[in-house]
């Protein structure tokens, strides 16, 4: 078993939740107090153990790369005036060897789609998928969990959480003989994705996955099927058929900066350290 050294970031939405702010701003670029978003989702990746992060994106992200780049003018400046307490900010030492790779998705048609985008990258390597709309806080991170249940089984793994049957409709749902066992971790027997009745139990996928490059199999010939999109559950759905994927319900916090209510509980949450002191 090799170890995962590479994550996938599928970062080409275009964010109209949050229009007006994304019309000219990526809203993973969007501040959670002082660092973007998407910062929180590539930190945990990197303090997971990866080295490489492939960002699949589009023409209207280029923040995101700006951002993970040197700024060599703002450096000097900041020199200058002595605020060399911020050259760390803009340059973080877990960053320095990692290597940021871009890849564009032409055309908007869903994650399975963004992850496809990815294979000539990945080759026959397990690696990460990480939705940064998704920020999750714990120690170990969820990432960091969901490679220790991989090490164990070698096979995929999808992160777990548990979801009021309201709102099972938001998700892809997973069943389980193991459900209702005070089990954290699952042999997946189905997935479906955005149940609209009769959903197969209250555990829903997370943002974090990890795979085995043989998704790419299923991935390359399949329909779109909700909301017209490439759904990369659909593709695990299929991969479920041939061999063994595990579902892990990890321990963290999570909020969902997809949504206003989510983004704004996020900055609350974090905001408390700093107003304390």
């Amino acid at each position: 078993m090799t170890k995962i050294t590479k994550a996938v970031f599928p970062v080409a939405g275009l964010g109209t939740r949050f229009l007006p702010a994304t019309k000219a701003i990526p809203k993973e670029m969007l501040p959670i107090i002082d660092r973007p978003l998407i910062e929180y989702a590539v930190e945990e990746a990197v303090m997971a153990g990866i080295t490489e992060i492939i960002f699949i994106t589009s023409h209207t992200k280029r923040a995101i790369e700006d951002h993970f780049d040197q700024n060599f003018e703002l450096e000097a400046k900041l020199i200058k005036s002595g605020k060399h307490e911020y050259l760390e900010k803009i340059n973080r030492k877990i960053f320095e060897n990692v290597k940021f790779t871009y890849v564009r998705q032409k055309s908007q048609k869903g994650l399975g789609d963004a992850i496809l985008q990815a294979k000539h990258l990945i080759q026959d390597e397990a690696f990460a998928v990480l939705l940064a709309d998704d920020l999750i806080l714990n120690d170990p991170s969820c990432t960091a969990q969901l490679m220790s249940v991989y090490a164990q089984k070698n096979c995929s793994i999808v992160g777990l959480n548990i979801v009021p049957d309201k709102d099972a409709h938001k998700y892809g749902v997973i069943s389980s003989d193991d459900v209702g066992h005070a089990e954290q971790t699952f042999a997946i027997n189905d997935i479906v994705e955005k149940p609209t009745e009769n959903a197969p139990s209250n555990l829903a996928v997370v943002g974090r996955y990890i795979l085995s490059a043989t998704i790419f199999n299923y991935l390359e010939n399949l329909a779109p099927s909700v909301g017209g999109e490439v759904q990369l559950t659909d593709a695990i759905k299929l991969m479920l058929k041939d061999e063994l994927v595990i579902g892990h319900l990890y321990k963290g916090l999570k909020f969902d900066c997809g949504s206003r209510h989510g983004y704004a509980q996020a900055i609350t949450h974090l905001a408390k350290d700093i107003l304390a002191n």
